[in-house]
């Protein structure tokens, strides 16, 4: 039960009604603004999330971003199933930015973790105002009525309210504070969607092509612009020339947008902007114009030297960030020793919806229409640019098409802003695929070392890892060289087998791009390497690889962060409701190998290789068959892939997400590599910057762990352990180690 409190900003509505009083709010920390609002005129609107008509009609705002997981839906049923609501008579809206709703940040597998809680219970308290209104309506006892499927059921003697009815009662009463109350929620078997296979509520309008992205935003009189910006990071205009550009049909101005100095955080790179009556014009003029570059201080930037100075760092001493035990030592007196070393380029976002944003400034005010993860965030950068207000500028959120973190960063919002002021219109700027994938805040390349000693009957007695990569901050700070503890919690800190003697170290890294949030972040490399390097200890004991994995995770135990003393900030989560747990590793692991039919013949050159990993407070584990001919070429029939993410509230979803999951692994496993030369980054669209496609499309199984556990990330968890998995296949059929990202097929030709 939830303890409920006194509401002191309830407003007492005109013409209410004496005797009664409602008043809820809930005591947790994301429901910042729980505050009910009554209307006059009926509408009963107990939270900021959920408003009642006198119809009935349920309207439930989703305030995070729908970019594909479904969330816009997962939320809404949580609400809905705790009000007591009929699904059908549910309208869900968007919400605009917005601090009155909490955190609007759609990223780190973050909604429903955060807001599973926040909306149970704003749907229970919702209900039980309701059923306080109905027993006012009947003069019973509220404790004897009861919301069902959008009515009050007065149990006793069977009369029913309708939703509507009741709100309207509701909305007209007396709302003043009340003492401590208790929430009742729904009983786990008594739920109606929670759990079960809800269809997204855009699906019709997205299959039949009527959704509207940001992409699709139109306004009258807009103009439209593409941005020539830097080739290099940190580099800007010294002059142009657009005479060529200006002749170009349709053109009608070009303006620059001055560079913003290095680290630019959130803010637009600068550039020359093409403005036209239409994006093509916009494009074909950009492509006229003259620039003379300053290229600035990443002039230089190579990313084959930088890693093989990456690569010359890990091999060194680096900060430790969690000591157990003495390494050195228990190195020393191995019976053998094992090490390796570990690569994964820059990768970018390339989601299927390039940036883009719509803005129009007028009268000091500036009004937006964007598909970003972050809308509080763009008000934010928008404001800052623009030198008004935080709220004179609104920003209206559409569906995203992907997004995988790139659209958390506001620059290309605050371009578009910029713009709509310069010219005294609304602006729509259109990224291209070349200015996304020369231009993107970059997955950060990585190279990692690891060693392990091994007694005589190959169990590891000590563990070494060494992790060397550009930090995130460093894009928004200067002179940040180390990771956080954030990133480095990601696979390295949190590395669960049981070994005495462990040391995880951090070497200093420099930045030369904008590097961001990437789905999965520093999980990626780091499950990787860790998840690699067990293959390769279980090959060298002789065991099979999924025995020594159990035989790594140990006795299910939950690890002791403050014993090892790691700072770990468990994804903002505290460890007392989501403890990093060996048991659920263990048992997501033994899920997936049973269903994948692991230890079963294969024929030549097939193999299969497994991984389990934690990240965003779930456990995924994957099973991948792989099969390669004596020409290198690599094709992937099968991969199981598990997931223990505590209660799975749209299950439909979820298995949509891992899918995707799939797919997206594979891409970094086999073709994503951002390449960089004098700066300039090699790669300019999906002709040489490769995505997975069909054809290399594996069958795909999701197993799911039944689980009443708190929910966890979803999103994100089932990148990681997919590439390590296909790797450890593709030893086990042709004995050749990956340990470099993405897998060159040259390597397993038979030679």
């Amino acid at each position: 039960m939830t303890r409920v409190v006194n509401l002191s900003r309830r407003e007492v509505v005109a013409g209410g009604a004496t005797g009664l009083v409602l008043g809820f709010t809930i005591g947790f920390s994301n429901f910042p603004a729980l505050a009910a609002h009554a209307h006059a005129s009926g509408v009963f609107e107990p939270n900021v999330y959920l408003m009642i008509d006198q119809t009935g009609l349920v309207t439930i705002v989703a305030h995070r971003s729908e970019m594909g997981t479904g969330i816009k839906t997962g939320l809404p049923m949580v609400l809905a199933d705790e009000l007591g609501a009929d699904w059908s008579r549910v309208r869900i809206v968007q919400a605009q930015g917005d601090p009155k709703y909490g955190d609007q940040n759609t990223d780190g597998s973050r909604s429903m973790r955060q807001f599973y809680q926040p909306m149970r219970e704003a749907g229970a308290s919702a209900r039980q105002m309701l059923e306080a209104a109905a027993a006012r309506v009947w003069n019973v006892n509220a404790n004897d009525c009861q919301a069902r499927n959008h009515v009050i059921v007065h149990v006793p003697t069977g009369r029913q309210l309708s939703f509507g009815d009741a709100a309207k009662m509701a909305a007209t009463m007396e709302i003043a504070p009340l003492d401590h109350m208790e929430l009742r929620f729904t009983a786990a078997d008594e739920r109606r969607y929670v759990g079960k296979p809800v269809p997204i509520v855009d699906l019709d309008a997205i299959t039949r092509g009527t959704a509207t992205y940001g992409i699709d935003v139109t306004l009258p009189g807009m103009k439209y612009a593409s941005v020539e910006r830097c080739p290099v990071y940190g580099g800007k205009a010294l002059h142009f020339d657009a005479t060529d550009a200006l002749k170009v049909p349709g053109v009608e101005q070009v303006v620059e947008i001055p560079a913003t100095p290095i680290p630019s955080g959130f803010y637009p790179l600068g550039g020359i902007a093409v403005i036209a009556s239409n994006t093509w014009s916009a494009q074909q003029g950009r492509a006229k114009l003259k620039i003379t570059w300053d290229f600035g201080a990443n002039a230089d930037h190579d990313s084959t030297t930088y890693r093989a100075e990456l690569e010359a760092t890990a091999k060194q001493p680096g900060r430790v960030v969690r000591s157990q035990g003495n390494v050195d030592v228990a190195l020393g007196e191995a019976h053998r020793r094992i090490s390796a070393d570990y690569f994964v380029p820059y990768y970018a976002h390339a989601p299927m919806e390039v940036p883009n944003a719509v803005a129009h400034f007028a009268d000091g005010k500036c009004e937006i229409w964007a598909p970003t993860q972050f809308p509080q965030s763009a008000r934010t950068t928008a404001s800052q640019v623009l030198g008004v207000q935080f709220e004179d500028v609104t920003v209206n959120v559409t569906l995203l098409g992907g997004a995988f973190g790139r659209k958390s960063k506001s620059d290309y919002v605050a371009e578009a802003a910029l713009l709509s002021r310069r010219i005294g219109a609304p602006v729509k700027v259109t990224w291209t695929r070349e200015d996304e994938i020369q231009h993107d805040y970059y997955h950060a390349i990585s190279a990692q070392h690891l060693e392990a000693g091994l007694d005589a009957e190959g169990r590891p007695s000590a563990w070494l890892h060494r992790t060397v990569f550009p930090a995130i901050e460093s894009t928004f700070q200067p002179d940040v060289t180390y990771g956080s503890a954030g990133e480095l919690q990601q696979g390295v800190t949190d590395m669960p087998y049981a070994i005495d003697n462990v040391r995880c170290e951090n070497g200093q890294a420099a930045n030369h791009v904008r590097i961001g949030w990437y789905r999965s972040v520093y999980n990626i490399p780091h499950a990787f390497a860790v998840c690699s390097f067990a293959d390769e200890l279980a090959h060298a004991a002789g065991k099979d690889p999924l025995e020594y994995l159990r035989e790594l995770l140990g006795q299910p135990r939950k690890l002791d962060f403050a014993a090892m003393h790691v700072d770990y900030p468990n994804y903002g989560a505290s460890l007392d409701t989501y403890p990093v747990d060996t048991g659920r590793l263990r048992g997501v692991l033994d899920l997936v190998a049973r269903n994948s039919g692991w230890g079963s013949s294969l024929p030549t050159r097939h193999g299969r290789g497994v991984a389990v990993h934690r990240s965003f407070l779930s456990y995924a584990a994957a099973v991948a068959q792989v099969a390669v001919g004596s020409d290198g070429q690599l094709t992937i029939p099968r991969v199981d892939i598990g997931l223990d993410c505590g209660l799975v509230v749209n299950p439909d979803r979820v298995r949509a997400q891992l899918e995707g999951a799939v797919i997206m692994a594979i891409s970094n496993a086999l073709y994503s590599n951002i390449s960089i030369k004098q700066g300039h980054i090699e790669q300019s669209n999906f002709s040489d910057y490769l995505v997975a496609r069909t054809d290399i499309a594996p069958e795909t199984h999701v197993h799911l762990v039944e689980s009443d556990a708190p929910p966890g990330g979803v999103g994100e968890p089932g990148v990681p352990p997919v590439a390590p998995a296909i790797c450890n296949a593709i030893f086990a059929a042709t004995g050749k180690r990956i340990r470099a990202l993405p897998i060159d097929p040259a390597q397993l030709k038979v030679t």
